[in-house]
């Protein structure tokens, strides 16, 4: 029987992948800037904060209030209009609409509609999306250097979604692709800060082009079966989704704010099946290729070889609590995962005297909650409010450097008047190194801590900047580590 694969290259705390496994299609970019990013990258975040402020004070349309009593005394005055007058005036409106100038303010996208072209593109099923996030960090305080503990660093994502049932082709069925992905700098957690979790999870190193996932999805029995087939990224898209700690993009910045230490997430070739029987309950489970490497097409692990899939399973309660300003949405779940990789078994070598001992196979289990506590407003279109959330997960403690993994936190959104986009979330988290890690490996080895917050600002529907504030107690785990405090600031634009 061949051997069982170890663990990946690169693989972080309990074998989830630092990066994306993905297909690269270009060299590295020149990496080991003190900034880490071109200067263009600068630039452009001093740019996103002049336009801040140049767009903060705008006029204010006239409300009917502010009308000539006689021309609303006029109007009221007017008759209901004739059917064959509705669609007259309905199809003025849509002209005047499209015909109506760019408004750079209120788009929804930087680049706007395109002349009208991506919404008719929407409308035939296809979906062009390109998204740059760009961050910049300080290391303030502790950690391993403060000097020159600063960097720029990104990403940028461009996704193609087609849906197949307005293309004609397919009913309840579609494909997506993230076409283009690019990575630069790895940020100041591995030289300035030494976290064990990183603090800017977006942070991969020089990449500038590769794709990093793509999935065939089908729904059945009147869309309560869900089926994905593809390269499929089990964090972030499948698993312990959490509804306010779940993308670095968006929400949190440090990864054990936004996923459990505990998982050992995978990107590879697999396949999802999820079912919904009803609304407010489902279950699912993927099988993924456990081997695959980054930047590559996985089918030579996936196809050639011995089969290591990686097993997980989850059940989910999604309810819409009834309350006095309408329903508030939650998610409870649970779930366990398989990881057939073989991993180091954590014992004293006795100076190397004693061989090391592995062991194929390994499980895990994890718990979730995420619950809207309070509303604004009775709009039930409106997502104002304050939710809190919660995640938990357990794994061997003979194989896996961190046991146990908690998070607790509270989002809010529309804190301030007139600032109803605006987030601001804060969040505690703490990865427990085992025992036996502990005992057999690194004395010093204890726990990591992380308290986070950012505020996120809609700038304009198409850029969000955020400031963001991490403390992190014990560095890598080591309780002799000084105390870091990191701060920075993220900007993502819509294109």
């Amino acid at each position: 029987m061949p051997n069982r694969p170890a663990g990946n290259p690169g693989e972080n705390v309990n074998g989830s992948s630092k990066n994306s496994s993905a297909i690269h299609l270009q060299g590295r970019t020149r990496r080991g800037s003190a900034y880490g990013a071109p200067v263009a990258n600068r630039w452009l975040i001093a740019a996103g904060f002049l336009f801040a402020v140049a767009t903060s004070v705008r006029g204010q349309s006239p409300t009917a209030a502010d009308q000539p009593k006689q021309a609303t005394d006029a109007a009221a005055a007017q008759s209901k209009p004739l059917p064959a007058e509705s669609a007259a005036a309905s199809s003025a409106a849509k002209e005047d609409q499209a015909a109506k100038p760019f408004d750079l303010r209120s788009s929804a996208n930087l680049t706007g509609d395109w002349g009208g072209h991506r919404t008719k593109l929407k409308e035939s099923g296809v979906n062009i999306e390109l998204f740059y996030n760009q961050q910049f960090q300080q290391n303030f305080r502790g950690g391993l250097d403060t000097h020159n503990g600063h960097r720029f660093s990104g990403s940028y994502d461009l996704n193609l979604a087609l849906d197949f049932g307005k293309m004609g082709w397919m009913d309840d069925a579609g494909f997506f692709i993230r076409a283009a992905k690019g990575t630069w700098s790895d940020g100041i957690n591995p030289d300035k800060v030494g976290a064990l979790f990183n603090v800017n999870s977006d942070a991969g190193d020089d990449h500038p082009i590769f794709i990093n996932k793509w999935w065939f999805w089908k729904k059945f029995a009147d869309k309560k079966v869900e089926l994905r087939l593809g390269l499929l990224q089990t964090n972030k898209d499948l698993f312990d989704i959490s509804l306010y700690a779940n993308h670095e993009d968006k929400d949190f910045l440090n990864r054990l704010s936004i996923r459990n230490a505990t998982i050992a997430h995978k990107v590879g070739n697999g396949v999802f099946l999820k079912y919904e029987p009803v609304k407010w309950f489902y279950v699912q489970g993927a099988a993924i290729d456990s081997r695959q490497q980054p930047r590559t097409t996985g089918w030579d692990t996936a196809f050639h070889g011995p089969a290591w899939f990686a097993g997980y399973s989850e059940a989910g309660f999604t309810p819409k609590w009834e309350a006095n300003k309408g329903p508030m949405p939650g998610r409870y779940r649970i779930g366990a995962w398989y990881d057939p990789n073989t991993k180091t078994i954590y014992r004293n070598s006795l100076g190397g005297r004693r061989h090391a001992a592995t062991n194929d196979g390994d499980t895990g289990y994890y718990i979730g909650a995420d619950q809207m506590v309070w509303k604004e407003t009775d709009d039930p279109k409106d997502t104002q409010g304050l939710g809190v959330f919660m995640r938990y997960g357990h794994a061997h403690a003979d194989r896996n450097r961190v046991t146990d993994s908690w998070e607790i936190g509270a989002s809010m959104k529309g804190l301030v008047p007139t600032r109803d986009h605006d987030v601001m979330a804060f969040a505690v988290s703490q990865g427990i190194e085992s025992e036996r890690y502990r005992y057999e490996v690194r004395r010093l080895a204890d726990r990591e801590t992380v308290y986070e917050w950012y505020y996120g600002v809609q700038v304009t529907p198409w850029m969000i900047v955020s400031p963001d504030v991490q403390v992190i107690t014990n560095p890598s785990g080591d309780k002799t580590a000084r105390d870091a405090i990191v701060g920075g600031v993220r900007v993502r634009i819509i294109f």
